[in-house]
């Protein structure tokens, strides 16, 4: 976390310090050697990546310190009652934004959430052609928009990039992301039949969003996923959703996933880019006659 926001806003080009070790992607709560970076610890980390060099300058504390700015060719002790002056935004390299009122952005109606995240300082970029919304009018079905899956707000972000609410079926998502969300969502009940149905229905009252994954991935591939939607309806559009974060990541695979948004909003400067892929051909949708594994082999591959 610190080394991000250093390299990011301050320039740094090296950060050192305390480390904490992980086991399979999980912290363990221990730190690894050669342990807190303190006193000769601090000394030694320094040594060791300029083992030639004397840094110009160094600022520490009188109580553990003195090893390490004994090193350096010029040494400031922080004053026990140091008086802080908040540096201005033209030093920084970036503009930083710290603050919760992002959550309260998203909940603000599609028409305008679009300039309420640019506002807050969330950047949504839009590639491709979004179909125009089904004509109920004179009975079309809605568009099944099937998304790459990163975090709980793929779909609040579609609904950005289509200027309009789309409803979203979800996967067990907590009932506090049901409360915030500002699109409709409707859940899946695992059972196969019934889903196909409620799918339908759905269908037939406008577009929906689907993540066909089940479950959120921040790698840069897509997990193996249930066919189902593929057998429902022939207007698929598929939508790669990427996200940019650099401090918090608001993606869980296991655990609460109600935290998603408010470690996504978290960072600094978060992004998600929405691009609109080429509506599948009628050739090689089930309706003609093509089996839906082969769909997902054909059009992912």
């Amino acid at each position: 976390m610190v080394e991000a926001f250093l390299k990011d806003f301050f320039g740094a080009d090296l950060v050192l310090g305390t480390e904490i070790s992980t086991y399979k992607g999980r912290a363990t709560g221990f730190v690894r050697s050669p342990g807190v970076l303190v006193g000769k610890n601090k000394a030694n980390a320094l040594h060791k990546a300029f083992p030639n060099t004397r840094p110009e300058i160094g600022l520490g504390d009188r109580h553990t310190d003195i090893p390490f700015l004994s090193m350096c060719q010029e040494g400031y002790l922080v004053p026990p009652k140091p008086e802080v002056r908040a540096v201005t935004g033209d030093k920084l390299l970036k503009p930083i934004i710290f603050h919760d009122g992002r959550l309260q952005g998203h909940s603000c109606p599609c028409l305008v959430v679009y300039y309420a995240f640019w506002a807050l300082g969330v950047r949504v970029t839009v590639k491709g052609t979004p179909p125009p919304p089904a004509k109920k009018s004179i009975g079309q079905s809605g568009v099944l928009f099937v998304c790459s899956h990163r975090t709980l707000l793929d779909p609040i972000f579609l609904s950005t990039a289509l200027g309009r609410p789309i409803a979203a079926v979800t996967y067990s998502v907590s009932r506090l992301s049901e409360i915030i969300s500002p699109i409709k969502t409707v859940r899946l009940s695992r059972d196969r039949a019934a889903d196909a149905s409620m799918i339908k229905k759905l269908l037939e009252e406008g577009d929906l969003a689907i993540c066909p994954e089940g479950t959120t991935c921040r790698e840069p591939f897509l997990l193996r996923f249930s066919a189902l939607f593929a057998e429902l309806t022939d207007q698929i559009v598929p939508v790669a959703m990427v996200n940019r974060m650099s401090m918090f990541h608001g993606t869980t695979a296991r655990g609460w996933k109600g935290m998603d948004p408010f470690y996504f909003f978290m960072n600094p400067s978060p992004a998600y880019e929405v691009t609109f892929l080429s509506k599948l051909p009628q050739e090689l949708t089930c309706s003609s006659g093509k089996l839906a594994m082969r769909w997902l082999i054909t059009y992912s591959g």
